[in-house]
């Protein structure tokens, strides 16, 4: 049951993802916590501090398969979209089936400029020569991701405090108060050296 509320903690960053108002993402490796202040060295080269509660929820995340994305799972995937209408994924993220729907649907995303997030439930997995696609389909439609060699496919995974060691890789979902500082409640991190992909 601590393993499940951990994971839905986790996993919240998305749930939040297309109802938060600018939210601020924030990926980057740790420099330092201090105390509840996360210091990330950013990926643009800047140090960014996020305020953290006293009760924050540490998430991990760690790498999968291509051949754990079949038909029925739910994913969400980071892509580009593509001149034909189709998109081509930068990342493809399997939730655990507790998490089934969280933030389904299709939306902007802040990857890479013009990039999309799709968080839907596979219909198919089709063969082709530049590499396999998957149909998603959401409560409001369907689209056709498909998915280059290489491209990371990571899983939720328990995590704690202890994770949040300089160096390691994080992804956080953060809200900019009216002081301009950036807090949040929970933070994602990559375990074994990962690099949160989304």
């Amino acid at each position: 049951m601590k393993k499940l509320a951990a994971l839905l903690l986790a996993s919240l960053f998305f749930a939040g993802t297309a109802l938060a108002q600018t939210p601020v993402r924030v990926r980057g490796s740790i420099d330092k916590l201090d105390g509840l202040s996360l210091v990330v060295n950013a990926r643009d080269g800047s140090k960014v501090t996020v305020r953290l509660p006293d009760n924050f929820a540490v998430g991990g995340l760690t790498t999968a398969k291509l051949s754990d994305v079949t038909p029925g799972k739910f994913v969400g995937t980071a892509a580009m979209p593509q001149a034909d209408g189709s998109l081509k994924a930068l990342e493809v993220l399997i939730f655990p089936d507790a998490l089934r729907g969280t933030g389904e649907g299709h939306f902007p995303w802040d990857l890479q400029p013009q990039s999309t997030m799709t968080n839907a439930t596979v219909g198919d997995v089709v063969s082709g020569g530049d590499g396999p696609s998957l149909v998603l389909r959401y409560k409001d439609g369907e689209k056709k991701v498909s998915i280059p060699a290489g491209v990371p496919i990571v899983t939720f995974a328990p995590a704690d405090r202890s994770a949040l060691h300089p160096g390691a890789h994080v992804f956080i979902t953060a809200r900019r108060e009216a002081d301009g500082s950036l807090t949040a409640p929970r933070v994602t991190v990559g375990l074994n050296g990962l690099a949160p992909p989304m």
